[in-house]
């Protein structure tokens, strides 16, 4: 039976909310295999002078652990 891990990360965009899924996506997919979802659990945007400066967000990475290590 497979264990499945949650992680949760930040991670940001200066374009949009989409940007920083992937953002985060592609950072966790460096160094964690088997990724089987991801939830995001807040955002948030940095406003500056009335404008929109990063978009961000909170995820919970899930992902199944490798059953031969």
């Amino acid at each position: 039976m497979p264990i499945v891990k949650v992680i949760e990360v930040i991670a940001s965009s200066e374009t949009s909310f989409d940007d920083a899924i992937k953002n985060c996506i592609a950072e966790v997919s460096k160094t964690i295999r088997n990724i089987d979802s991801v939830y995001v659990k807040d955002f948030k945007v940095h406003v500056k002078e009335g404008e929109a400066l990063s978009y961000g967000v909170i995820c919970k990475v899930s992902f199944r652990l490798d059953e031969n290590r």
